[in-house]
């Protein structure tokens, strides 16, 4: 038997080829700058890595519009694009097929990390981190132009949303508050209050939408929260001691085996134990350059990224790679995207978010 597999591994490739279809490739789409953080900037536009041969540097898709600073990028399949929010309350839709902007609009308010509906039809733009009216909350925008469908009113300093894998809900931060709608009419689902310590910074949940983790906004730490219940279930901390600096950055392993959460100041990733209830620490990595703070992981679950440059396996913790531009300095940025080709057509597309995908 064992002599048979790789016969039927070449016999299968001998297949493929035959048909025409190139294998899948896979890539890391970086956006830059980073309106969050000076560390790592390299130019404006896109820097395309591909995963499979080191992260090797591919090429730059320069993009002007880009120099107004990144704050969110997120794509989707069906339209094979990706979507960028800027700091001049612009949004913008890139064709991944045809490598160009199709559009791009600026709003009254917004826009922060945005996220959308898995059909393709709808934007959920968040009005912003800086944005403190009572008003605050979601833009609902046509993905197709950009143009305005709706505003949702839910509180000050609306940031971080993000859609549920399985495409049901709508995550949304406001100040300590994590407020969760119905992708289908924006119908208010749950709304969990006194969340976070201080700002709902980035979270993530599990693929079940059962629990999300919270990081804290003046602790090394993290809320875990029920979202059936609607309450804090416990806070975790890192380190033996407090550490005093704000937590901008959590993602589960695909697996849902580890949480990873960012010491932005502090330099380091600290990773928990998510199979336990508390999750337990289990130890940290060292970042080479502070910046705004981010974590996620390839779809595979291979490898841990974050807002530096290093790139990590993500079960040996050990540091496997630089991202670096074609100057061959080392780049960073916490608004990237995985994507998968065959044949020159998007066949798959990951989040911004480390959400958990067991």
């Amino acid at each position: 038997m064992n002599l048979l597999i790789p016969f039927l591994t070449i016999f299968l490739s001998i297949v493929v080829m035959g048909f025409g279809q190139s294998p899948t490739k896979r890539y890391l789409y970086m956006s830059t700058p980073d309106a969050s953080q000076k560390e790592g900037r390299a130019g404006n536009g896109i820097l395309i890595f591909d995963i499979d041969s080191g992260h090797k540097f591919v090429r730059r898709i320069n993009i002007p519009i880009f120099e107004e600073g990144i704050r969110g990028f997120t794509g989707n399949l069906k339209t094979h694009s990706v979507y960028f929010s800027t700091s001049n309350r612009r949004v913008g839709a890139f064709d991944l097929e045809k490598d160009q902007v199709v559009w791009e609009k600026t709003y009254e308010v917004g826009s922060d990390r945005s996220s959308i509906t898995l059909d393709g039809k709808k934007i959920y733009v968040p009005t912003g981190w800086w944005d403190k009216a009572e008003d605050g909350g979601l833009l609902v925008v046509n993905a197709k132009n950009g143009e305005l469908i709706k505003r949702i009113r839910v509180g000050p300093q609306a940031h971080n949303s993000f859609v549920s894998l399985d495409g049901r809900l709508v995550y949304l931060g406001t100040q300590t508050m994590l407020t969760v709608f119905d992708t289908v009419n924006e119908k208010v689902i749950q709304q969990v209050k006194d969340v976070g310590e201080y700002g709902i910074f980035p979270y993530t949940v599990n693929s079940a939408n059962t629990i999300a983790y919270v990081c804290l906004g003046k602790t090394v730490g993290f809320d875990v929260v029920d979202l059936k219940a609607g309450k804090v279930l416990h806070r975790v901390v890192a380190g033996n001691e407090p550490i005093r600096h704000r937590t901008h950055g959590a993602g589960l392993t695909p697996d849902e085996t580890e949480l990873w959460i960012s010491d932005q100041e502090g330099k380091k990733l600290f990773i928990f134990d998510a199979t336990k209830m508390p999750p337990q620490s289990k130890g940290h990595v060292e970042l080479s350059i502070a910046g705004h703070g981010w974590v996620t992981f390839s779809l595979d679950g291979k490898y841990a990224y974050s807002h530096a440059p290093d790139i990590f396996d993500a079960k040996t913790k050990k540091l496997v790679g630089t991202f670096k531009d074609e100057q061959g300095n080392p780049v960073a940025s916490s608004k990237f995207i995985e994507v998968h080709f065959r044949n020159a057509k998007v066949v798959q597309i990951g989040n911004e978010f480390g959400l958990g995908r067991k």
